[in-house]
């Protein structure tokens, strides 16, 4: 006989064999052993749960000669006939391919003619939503008074495409997403009889990618077995089939956003993408593993929510001391919208890394969330002055600095509009224009700036962080934004890179979009 997949191998014969579904098939062993079998079902759940296979479980056991309490006997003939799809009894129809109202008829032309062994003659519709509207409207009829001896079971995965007039004609089960230790449990009975040995920490984590979804999980196990063939399944093993990324990496990069580094961030990025990794992937299972740090720091019996080892959850208890509430749906909205822009997007590392840098960096944003995000950065920093200072480290700072250290403002240099040369001037007033034409990583670099003049007429790009300041500083940046304000201009600027590490010398910069615009306006008036 031909190798047959894991999932097709091992679908459960009976009632007792299906997994995760015990409220479904408890009622249907009952209707069947009271003999109130209905003539309609409808079953719905998402993909992997079920649904087709109880179809057919349910299928042999109303034809059965010798029921059982779990369903069908499997023995008699009629059970061997349906099991090996020989029976005229039975019918599946793919409602994907076979959704015309031509179609239904002819189904509707069959079920007049009674079954010529058994007692039932049941048609499974998969996928039931695909039918034209015609064809419901033809369904509808025989769906609602069908003769003695038919049972309809339609199976969907999008119950509200169904119209309520045939969902009103059915008996509706709802299949839930099976739970992670069912799907690990049931993998593990597989393994023993198939004689491979696995980690329980492996087929925990491919149940957890499995979704809910059982078949999911069954195919994903045989991956990896296929591709580690007679060797023992261990955790890592498994993370290399599936490109998956272990939790520390995703612990490193929650320890870079919040103390801010950008520098951390990429690096991280670089090491996934250098195994391998998908990054949608990535970024959808970095998002769950937010969302369990924020169950964590809301909720009182986090432990029995979230699915994870202890060192793990006192990990995440760690971070959560260190993070508000605010900052964690901040970082969970981001990255939830890049999520559904990385399906359509080209580049995705480029997609990831400026959404990671404007988590990094709450000053690129304005609102609510993101200022909280700045205090925090601020609070951050006092502390660690205060240690400093505790500890003896920060010494008495020198007359250049004594006036930040007690709080007081650097003086203002001043600049004269006319003493700016009309080249700077004219890239200065239409700077949103200038930054349409650069990368999206130039432009999310640029929105932390101040634009200021030198004596000697160039340019100034002054940046509080030095990560940007030196990503401007490479030549073909600066060639970039160079051309960009020629295309505007037709002159070539001359530009100046700074690094001002003092947020009171950053602040005390003459912003040269502020004052060409009080110009403007005093010009209008």
């Amino acid at each position: 006989m031909s190798y047959q997949a894991l999932y097709r191998k091992y679908r459960p014969r009976d009632f007792s064999s299906v997994r995760g579904q015990e409220h479904i098939v408890t009622t249907l062993a009952n209707q069947i052993r009271a003999d109130r079998v209905g003539h309609a079902y409808l079953f719905c759940g998402t993909r992997g749960t079920g649904k087709t296979t109880v179809a057919k479980i349910f299928a042999k056991a109303v034809n059965c000669e010798h029921p059982t309490e779990h369903g069908p006997c499997g023995e008699c003939a009629m059970c061997r006939a349906i099991e090996n799809q020989t029976s005229m009894n039975v019918v599946e129809i793919d409602a994907a391919s076979n959704n015309r109202v031509d179609d239904i008829r002819q189904v509707i032309d069959e079920v007049q003619y009674s079954p010529a062994e058994g007692k039932y003659k049941v048609y499974i519709i998969d996928e039931v939503h695909m039918l034209s509207t015609s064809a419901f409207n033809a369904l509808l009829k025989t769906l609602e008074e069908p003769p003695s001896y038919l049972i309809f079971i339609l199976a969907t995965t999008e119950a509200h495409k169904i119209p309520l007039t045939i969902l009103s004609r059915c008996q509706r089960y709802d299949f839930k997403r099976i739970g992670v230790e069912t799907i690990a449990g049931r993998l593990k009975e597989l393994l023993d009889t198939e004689g491979v040995e696995a980690e329980e920490r492996a087929l925990t984590y491919i149940a957890k990618q499995a979704d809910g979804a059982l078949r999911d999980g069954l195919s994903l196990l045989e991956q990896c077995i296929s591709f580690y063939f007679g060797q023992t399944l261990t955790y890592e093993n498994v993370l290399k089939v599936l490109g998956a990324v272990d939790q520390r990496v995703y612990s490193e990069l929650m320890e870079a956003l919040v103390r801010g580094s950008v520098e951390q961030v990429i690096e991280v990025i670089g090491r996934v993408i250098e195994q391998g990794k998908d990054l949608t992937q990535f970024t959808n299972e970095f998002v769950w593993y937010l969302r369990n740090l924020l169950v964590v720091k809301t909720a009182k019996e986090a432990g029995q929510l979230i699915d994870m080892s202890e060192e793990n959850r006192q990990e995440l208890n760690q971070y959560a001391d260190e993070i508000e509430t605010e900052m964690l749906f901040r970082y969970i909205r981001i990255l939830s919208d890049l999520a559904n822009e990385m399906k359509y997007g080209n580049n995705k590392r480029v997609l990831l890394e400026v959404a990671l840098i404007k988590l990094c960096r709450p000053q690129m944003e304005k609102d609510y969330e993101s200022l909280l995000n700045r205090v925090h950065n601020l609070e951050a920093v006092q502390e660690e002055l205060k240690e400093g200072i505790a500890s003896g480290v920060l010494q008495t700072p020198v007359p250049g600095q004594a006036l930040q250290a007690a709080g007081e403002a650097v003086p203002k240099k001043e600049i004269r509009p006319e003493a700016v040369p009309e080249d700077v001037k004219g890239v200065v007033a239409n700077w949103k224009q200038v930054l349409r034409q650069l990368s999206p990583v130039s432009q999310s670099m640029l929105q932390d700036v101040v634009l200021s003049v030198s004596d000697s007429g160039k340019l100034i790009l002054a940046f509080s962080q030095s990560t940007t300041a030196e990503y401007f500083k490479k030549e073909e940046k600066q060639q970039e934004l160079i051309e960009a304000a020629g295309n505007l201009t037709g002159k070539e600027i001359q530009l100046d890179i700074r690094y001002v590490e003092s947020r009171q010398e950053f602040n005390a910069l003459p912003e040269l979009r502020n004052i060409i615009k009080n110009v403007e306006i005093e010009m209008m008036d």
